[in-house]
């Protein structure tokens, strides 16, 4: 299996809204993402916003980035969000994608990674663990999901140590 990692194009945009569809679900995000179309996708993630992992070809899955605010002295941090598809789990598609961002990252002056992932996504917190990431906050009930309140995790991991 040959997986290659680089910046999204507009061509990419159809898959991976179906990759969304598949992906996030109450049990991985607060709010299930639905797009009604390519242009609404582009607007919000518009090419080389995101790293797309292809295996033969096919996109498999990606790992998203943005500021998480536009304050100059917040510039150090990159928010990130990754998303891979089920029949590709488990095969080092989203360890690669997450490492190649961490290069990039770090060519770019970025210090820290941040993400936010549900307390009851178990597979996708060990996977960050095993990655390197810490928890550095949880917000307690954040989200009312399916008749229960769940916490939302901040995780993050610092590069350049």
């Amino acid at each position: 299996m040959t997986i290659e990692i680089r910046l999204s194009k507009k061509s990419d945009f159809g898959r991976l809204i179906e990759i969304d569809h598949i992906v996030w679900s109450t049990a991985t995000t607060p709010s299930t993402i639905t797009w009604k179309s390519v242009d609404e996708y582009e607007n919000r993630n518009p090419e080389g916003s995101q790293l797309v992992a292809l295996v033969n070809g096919q996109v498999a899955g990606y790992l998203g980035f943005h500021q998480p605010t536009p304050l100059k002295t917040n510039q150090h941090v990159m928010e990130i969000d990754l998303a891979v598809d089920p029949d590709y789990q488990g095969k080092g598609i989203g360890r690669k994608l997450l490492e190649t961002y961490m290069q990039l990252a770090i060519e770019k002056g970025i210090y820290k990674l941040s993400l936010r992932v549900l307390a009851t996504n178990a597979d996708a917190i060990q996977f960050y663990k095993k990655c390197g990431f810490i928890e550095q906050g949880r917000l307690i009930n954040e989200f009312y999901i399916d008749g229960r309140f769940v916490d939302d995790l901040l995780m993050y991991i610092l590069l350049n140590k």
